[in-house]
Formats: C-alpha cells, sequence, structure tokens
C-alpha cells in the first residue's frame, strides 16, 4: 500500500495508474495525480485541534483552487453523505470510534477522487459497527464510479464486499481470485489463512 501511493519507492517495477506510470513523474505531475487519491487511514488520523468540519476541509484546503464558501459545502455535502452533517462542529476526542471512521471516509472523498484506498478500515471497531463501514465504502466506490483498494486482514471485509481479491504472503502475490472461489481455493497458504477458525472449517466443509 506504502509504494502505491508514493510513501515508499520500490527499487523496480511500475506503479501504473491507467497507464500512467508513477514512478516516471515528476514532481508536479505527482501532485497532480495524488489529486485523484482518497486515503482511509488504520487509526482515521484525524487531527484533534481541528473540528470534524476542519478535518474533511483539510485536503480541499491543500489542493483545491475553490473559495472558502465552496469549500465548507463541499465538506459538509461529504459529511451529510456518511451521516454525521450534525457532528460538524465536535472534535474527533468528543466523537466515537466509528463516527471517526466516516470522518476520515468523508476527508478522503472531499476531492472527488479517482483511487480510494484503505488501510483496516475496520481496525479497532465492534462487527456492527464494521458492517456500517464496510456498506458505506462500497456505497460511494459504487456511487462514485471509484477504484477501492482495501488492505485488510477482516474476511466478513472481504466476504461481504470484496470483488477481486488477492491475498498477500511475505510481501508476494500467493493467490488471486473472486470472493466465489475463496471456499474451493486449493492454495494451502490462504486455507491456512482463512479457515483458521472452527467455525470456518466448518463452513467449507458445508459448501464443498
Amino acid at each position: 500500500m506504502k509504494s502505491i501511493v508514493g510513501l515508499l519507492t520500490p527499487e523496480r517495477g511500475q506503479i501504473l495508474y491507467d497507464g500512467r506510470n508513477f514512478l516516471s513523474m515528476n514532481k508536479k505531475e505527482k501532485i497532480a495525480l495524488r489529486r485523484e487519491m482518497g486515503m482511509i487511514f488504520q487509526s482515521a488520523a484525524l487531527f484533534d485541534s481541528l473540528s470534524v468540519l476542519e478535518n474533511v476541509m483539510f485536503p480541499l484546503d491543500m489542493f483545491s483552487n475553490d473559495t472558502l464558501r465552496d469549500r465548507i459545502r463541499r465538506a459538509r455535502f461529504c459529511l451529510d453523505r456518511v451521516n454525521l452533517i450534525d457532528a460538524q462542529k465536535k472534535y474527533p476526542g468528543e466523537i466515537s470510534g466509528g463516527m471517526q471512521k466516516r470522518v476520515a471516509i468523508a476527508r478522503a472523498i472531499a476531492l472527488n477522487p479517482q483511487y480510494l484506498f484503505c488501510d483496516e478500515p475496520n481496525s479497532g471497531l465492534d462487527p456492527k459497527t464494521s458492517l456500517v463501514i464496510d456498506e458505506l465504502i462500497h456505497d460511494i466506490t459504487t456511487e462514485y464510479n471509484m477504484t477501492t483498494i482495501i488492505n485488510t486482514h477482516d474476511m466478513n471485509s472481504v466476504m461481504g464486499i470484496g470483488d477481486s481479491i488477492i491475498y498477500i504472503y511475505q510481501g508476494h502475490k500467493e493467490w488471486e481470485g473472486t470472493k466465489d472461489e475463496v471456499f474451493s481455493a486449493t492454495n494451502q497458504r490462504l486455507n491456512d489463512f482463512i479457515f483458521a477458525s472452527d467455525l470456518l472449517k466448518k463452513v467449507k466443509e458445508e459448501n464443498k
């Protein structure tokens, strides 16, 4: 994930965004491409000293040439999309973990990105809230026709909203397929990871 978004530079290979090689771009081109990216961090990574509205406005203040009024309007629209418009004046410490993740989603879509990157978006959340976040990410991806990449260990997310699944083992692609192919996969390392619990082993046996 860090290499894909440009935080780390790989020693070889290419990182292609619709045919555009990120590694061969100059600084100006990389800045322009980053405006097409949204990022949801594992810990939400909100600024404690900024209000919810100001957190969502942050990428707009950094990259947008819109007027202050338009930036505020866009930030409020994004908060409304994640059902948090009433929390706009609150600070991160005053809202729950699930609400913080929704603020992070609103901030990630503020610039109307083409590409959305999510690093363990359900980390630290209860199962019910995790489902809400999954559905929100899925709905926004579909609604705005984005390409969304999710880095996760949560198999509920994988099976619930995953379209194309890649299993990474020790930095290398171990398996690739769809959620419909997971239960019938013959890759031993994938099976060891997915069916570590007795419950999931039973589910697999029932689906044979």
